[in-house]
């Protein structure tokens, strides 16, 4: 997968991984998030946040990006400790579910949930969610903050942690799909994008890549 870049022209190659955040009492309990709920990732999303780092630690990262939100700071936080640079930009935040934030996914909110993501994938990303942002609003927000990432030109590697619906709108803007193939980019709790800019587009090197988790335990919710 490949796209044409966005305004960075001076760049001649970059090196870049995107990562979502590590799990959350939320995440497990299936409790709606959104850039509205600034949640702690939790004892395992700790242990997912700390494998990432042994495996990539030998990276040689300029610097590291996270969203305003607790959970994507705390996951790359082994980084930061370490003296990598940082920086939190807003624009990064997971969509806005709305109304919907910090509510339980009821059989009722789960149809409501899925009717909103099927006018999506029929191209209606202009929707937004009752109360939140529809695709094409968070599309509006990266827009500036990635032209801000890629003009950073001593900036050849980075790692920015982010959340999983606003990763698959990101991934479409870089590879140049239609905001309505954002479902194609499949994410797990701290998956790994790896992406490489040539100087005139981006490809893919890894994909929804989680083989530095092979040895946690998944922790599931009880019955």
């Amino acid at each position: 997968m490949n796209g044409p870049a966005q305004n960075s022209a001076k760049l001649t190659s970059k090196k870049i991984y995107i990562i979502r955040h590590g799990q959350t009492d939320y995440n497990l309990k299936g409790i709606v998030q959104g850039s509205g709920v600034d949640s702690s990732i939790n004892h395992f999303g700790i242990a997912q946040a700390q494998a990432f780092y042994q495996a990539y630690r030998h990276v040689p990262f300029n610097k590291v990006y996270t969203s305003a939100l607790r959970r994507s700071l705390e996951t790359v936080a082994p980084f930061i400790s370490d003296g990598l640079p940082h920086e939190a930009l807003p624009a990064l935040n997971e969509i806005s579910w709305g109304r919907k934030e910090g509510q339980p996914i009821t059989p009722e909110e789960d149809r409501y949930y899925h009717a909103v993501l099927d006018e999506w994938r029929k191209g209606n990303t202009s929707l937004r969610i009752e109360g939140g942002e529809s695709p094409a609003d968070v599309a509006r927000r990266l827009r500036p903050a990635w032209q801000y990432i890629m003009s950073r030109t001593d900036e050849e590697t980075i790692l920015i942690c982010m959340h999983g619906r606003v990763m698959r709108i990101l991934l479409c803007m870089l590879l140049n799909y239609p905001l309505h193939s954002m479902d194609l980019f499949e994410h797990e709790n701290l998956c790994l994008y790896q992406l490489h800019y040539t100087g005139s587009m981006f490809c893919i090197e890894k994909y929804n890549d989680t083989r530095h988790l092979n040895n946690l335990k998944p922790v599931v919710h009880p019955a």
